[in-house]
């Protein structure tokens, strides 16, 4: 029977797994949009705006849960990391300090000044997407400094900004109506084979830069019982472009499949990804165990996680709530 000081690094772990999980699909759509915005006229530029307004900020409140458990549950794995990921980190706080500072003064900039700000954000957003997919790929190769790790890096660098611009498209698909809404269906259908082509890519390269995946997935019963994640994957790609291919279908309301199923593939990505760390930490290096902090610290900071955990899930869903329809111009529906 497991202990429950073998139970509460496990638990720390989906913990912090779910809350980067949630911090990529949520934090992810509006970075997607901020990818997309040079691609509006000025009026959709307001729009595509308004769409994320209430909601981009708090958003990061996800990021700041993930990496707030890594330090406190996981020192050991904290300083690691971190330690590894300096640059590209310091590369994603500067972009999301610039779509902060972009996203107040192209409203209260002088109108000439309007256009600079809107590019800020869009620069602003695609550093912020690309050191994640930096960090990311280091982190799948054990922080490999050869060529290969920087070339798997590198392309992971370029796949997760193509899934957040597909969010940030299926989240216009739902979010807006008229010529705007048209153009993010134009703008999901030029960037969905890349982001499929882009995953096969990273997915066939990661048992190359980590041979410890190949036993993992590719033994008996395991690739019998991990089907499900391909297929599904599979399944979920043509559903949106069944929906991004057919206008009539997002005119009668069902827009909100195409953000629904590049959610769906981002979870089973995820899965995937969690399947093939665990029960280390980083891999090849430090087990969960290893680096959890003591377990009368862990109990101390389990109260505290139970208390605010579901205070941030419930102000996430009543935010949504109070902010759903379509977005316009000036107000939300």
């Amino acid at each position: 029977m497991p202990t429950w000081s073998d139970t509460l690094p496990l638990i720390f772990m989906a913990v912090m797994g779910l809350s980067l999980l949630a911090y990529v699909i949520l934090d992810g759509y509006d970075l997607g949009v901020g990818m997309l915005l040079p691609l509006g006229s000025d009026a959709q530029k307001d729009t595509m705006i308004h769409s994320i307004g209430p909601f981009w900020d708090a958003n990061e409140t996800w990021l700041v849960l993930g990496v707030g458990v890594l330090l406190v549950a996981f020192p050991k794995a904290h300083g690691l990391i971190l330690q590894a990921l300096y640059l590209p980190v310091a590369v994603m706080l500067i972009g999301l300090v610039l779509r902060g500072v972009a996203f107040d003064f192209r409203v209260k900039a002088p109108l000439p000044w309007k256009p600079f700000w809107n590019r800020t954000f869009f620069v602003g957003s695609l550093m912020a997407a690309s050191a994640q997919g930096w960090m990311l790929g280091s982190y799948i190769t054990g922080f490999d400094l050869g060529g290969l790790g920087w070339a798997f890096s590198l392309g992971i660098a370029l796949t997760l900004p193509a899934v957040y611009v597909m969010l940030g498209a299926g989240w216009l698909i739902m979010k807006t109506e008229g010529d705007l809404q048209q153009r993010s269906l134009h703008w999901a259908r030029r960037a969905l084979w890349p982001m499929a082509l882009a995953l096969l890519a990273i997915s066939a390269a990661t048992p190359l830069v980590n041979p410890a995946v190949i036993a993992k997935w590719f033994g008996l019963p395991q690739v019998v019982a991990l089907l499900p994640i391909p297929l599904v994957c599979a399944a979920a790609f043509f559903a949106v472009r069944w929906v991004v291919t057919r206008p009539a279908l997002v005119a009668a309301g069902y827009g909100w499949l195409v953000f629904a199923n590049i959610v769906l593939i981002c979870v089973m990505a995820f899965i995937g990804l969690a399947y093939s760390i665990l029960p280390d930490i980083v891999m090849g290096r430090l087990t969960v165990w290893e680096a959890a902090a003591a377990t009368e610290s862990l109990m101390v900071i389990f109260i505290g996680t139970a208390i605010t955990l579901p205070v941030i899930v419930a102000y996430t869903v009543f935010m949504y709530r109070v902010f759903w329809g379509k977005a316009r111009a000036l107000t939300y529906g």
